[in-house]
C-alpha cells in the first residue's frame, strides 16, 4: 500500500457512466401497467425525454456521459476519498477504513450526479417543468439546483413528515427557485384521496412519487425526473464508483467490503456497482453490504415481486425487494431511506449473492454519526449514517478477528440541515422505531399481478 495524504481527489472526471446491466443478463424487464408486457423506450416517453428513456432500458455497458453535463460536474466533481485514519485509531482496529464523500456538492449530497444530467436532457428536449419527489429533501434541492441551471421550472413533492422535519431543505430548494409542497397535498386527485381517509398521514417516497408523476401526466410540459430507483438514476450514479477505484489505485489499494446506505438504491448501486462489474469480468472479488433501516427493511425483509414504484400505481412494474407499494414507513429521520421498494439492479444484485443487506436501528446509526464527527469532522447526513454504522461494526469485527481489511464506504451527504436530529438524539429523545410486520403484511396483500389487476 502506498502512503498517501488524507485527500485523494487528483483523477478525472470519468467520461463514460457504468451500465452493470451489460454483466448481469437476463434482468426481468419493466412491465407497461396496463398491459403486463415488457415497457418500450415509447411507453416511458410520456413522462422522460427519449435520450433518458433508453437509458433506462439499455444494457450497453458503457454510455457517455454529455461534454455539458461534465462540465458541470467539475463544480464538485471528482468528489473526495478520505483514509478515516483518526477513526481507525479510536476504534482500534486494524483495517483501513475509506470513505468517498459526496457532501461538498453544491446541494449538499451525492443527487446532483443525476439531476444534472435528468435536467440537461429534458431541456434539448423543451421541456419546461420538472416534477419530483423527495424524502429528507437531498434529491429535491438537488434537482431544484440543475433546474435553476437549466432554466427549467422545479415542482417538488416532499414527504410531509420530514417537510416538518427539514425547513432548511425546503428553503434552499425555494433559494434555487423551485416550488415545494408537504405531501400528500391537496394539488393532485391521489393527494386529496389519500388526504380524506387520513388527514395526518405523514406521507411517503411513494406518495409522493404518485403526486409527481400525476402532475407529469397530465401536462404535456412537465416531465417526471426520478430520484432514485430507476436504472437511469443508478447509472448516472456510477461516476462515484468510478472515481473511488482510481482514487484507490492511486493509494495501491482496493477493498475487500463496500457498504452505503440504502433507501432507492442509487447511492449504493453508484458506489458499488463499478466494483461488482469488474469482479463479473474476472476482477478481484469484493464484498458489499447494503445498510439500510430497521424500521424500514426492504431488502431484509421485504419480498421479491413485481410492485409498483408509487402508491398511486402509475410506474411500470419493476421486479424487486419490496414491502407493498401501500406501505407508509415510520418517521424515522433518515427521510431517504422511507421507501418501500428499492432499484430493480440492487435486488438483483442481492438474488445473486453479489450483495448482502443489513437492517440497522436509528439510534445506533445516530451514535455511529457521532462518533464520525468527532473522529473525522464531517456530521453524516442520516442516511449516511447507516453505512457508517455498518462500517464501525466491520471495523470492530476486524479488531475482533486480528483482520487488516479495507473498507469503503459512501458517506452520501452532511446533516448540516439535520442538527436538530441529533440534538434529539443527545437528549436521548430518539427511539427506534420497530419493524411493523402487520402493516406490511396488509401492504403486501395489494401487491399488483402483472397485466393491470390488483392483488
Amino acid at each position: 500500500m502506498k502512503s498517501v495524504k488524507y485527500l485523494l481527489s487528483d483523477v478525472r472526471i470519468p467520461e463514460h457512466w457504468y451500465n452493470i446491466a451489460a454483466d448481469l443478463p437476463g434482468l426481468e424487464p419493466l412491465l407497461h401497467p396496463g398491459t403486463g408486457q415488457p415497457a418500450t423506450v415509447d411507453d416511458l416517453t410520456g413522462i422522460m425525454p427519449k435520450e433518458v428513456a433508453e437509458q433506462e432500458l439499455s444494457t450497453e455497458r458503457e454510455i457517455e456521459i454529455p461534454d455539458e453535463v461534465r462540465q458541470i460536474y467539475a463544480q464538485w466533481r471528482p468528489s473526495p476519498l478520505f483514509r478515516a485514519r483518526r477513526l481507525e485509531e479510536k476504534l482500534g482496529t486494524p483495517a483501513r477504513i475509506y470513505y468517498k464523500y459526496e457532501g461538498g456538492s453544491p446541494a449538499g449530497s451525492h443527487k446532483p450526479s443525476t439531476a444534472v444530467p435528468q435536467a440537461f436532457y429534458n431541456k434539448a428536449a423543451g421541456i419546461r417543468r420538472l416534477a419530483t419527489e423527495t424524502g429528507a429533501g437531498q434529491w429535491g434541492s438537488s434537482l431544484a439546483l440543475a433546474g435553476a441551471l437549466f432554466d427549467l421550472e422545479v415542482k417538488v413533492f416532499m414527504v410531509r413528515v420530514s417537510y416538518h422535519q427539514k425547513p432548511q431543505r425546503r428553503a434552499l430548494m425555494h433559494a434555487y427557485g423551485a416550488t415545494c409542497l408537504p405531501s400528500p397535498s391537496t394539488e393532485t386527485e391521489i393527494g386529496r384521496k389519500i388526504l380524506d381517509g387520513d388527514p395526518d398521514c405523514p406521507g411517503s417516497l411513494g406518495i409522493a412519487t404518485s403526486e409527481a408523476l400525476e402532475l407529469a401526466m397530465n401536462d404535456p410540459g412537465t416531465n417526471y425526473a426520478g430520484g432514485s430507483v430507476l436504472n437511469n438514476v443508478v447509472l448516472h450514479q456510477t461516476v462515484i464508483g468510478q472515481e473511488a477505484m482510481a482514487q484507490l489505485d492511486m493509494a495501491e489499494d482496493y477493498p475487500d467490503i463496500v457498504i452505503g446506505c440504502a433507501g432507492g438504491g442509487s447511492n449504493l448501486g453508484g458506489l458499488a456497482f463499478p466494483f461488482l462489474g469488474q469482479q463479473l469480468r474476472g476482477g478481484q472479488a469484493v464484498r458489499v453490504i447494503a445498510a439500510e433501516p430497521e424500521a424500514c427493511p426492504t431488502l431484509t425483509r421485504g419480498r421479491v415481486a413485481y410492485d409498483f414504484g408509487d402508491t398511486g400505481g402509475f410506474t411500470p412494474l419493476m421486479k424487486m425487494h419490496t414491502l407493498g407499494h401501500s406501505f407508509v414507513p415510520p418517521a424515522i429521520h433518515a427521510g431517504g431511506l422511507r421507501y418501500h421498494g428499492i432499484s430493480p439492479l440492487v435486488s438483483r444484485a442481492l438474488d445473486e449473492g453479489l450483495m448482502e443487506a443489513r437492517a440497522v436501528p436509528q439510534t445506533a446509526c445516530f451514535e455511529a454519526g457521532l462518533a464520525f464527527a468527532r473522529s473525522e469532522g464531517i456530521v453524516p447526513a442520516p442516511e449516511s449514517t447507516h453505512a457508517v454504522r455498518v462500517a464501525v461494526d466491520e471495523a470492530l469485527r476486524c479488531r475482533e478477528e486480528g483482520r487488516s481489511q479495507v473498507i469503503l464506504f459512501g458517506l452520501s451527504g452532511h446533516g448540516h440541515f439535520d442538527l436538530a436530529a441529533y440534538e434529539r438524539h443527545l437528549a436521548g429523545e430518539l427511539t427506534d422505531d420497530g419493524f411493523d410486520a402487520d402493516a406490511v403484511d396488509r401492504s403486501l396483500a395489494q401487491l399488483p399481478v402483472p397485466g393491470g389487476a390488483e392483488g
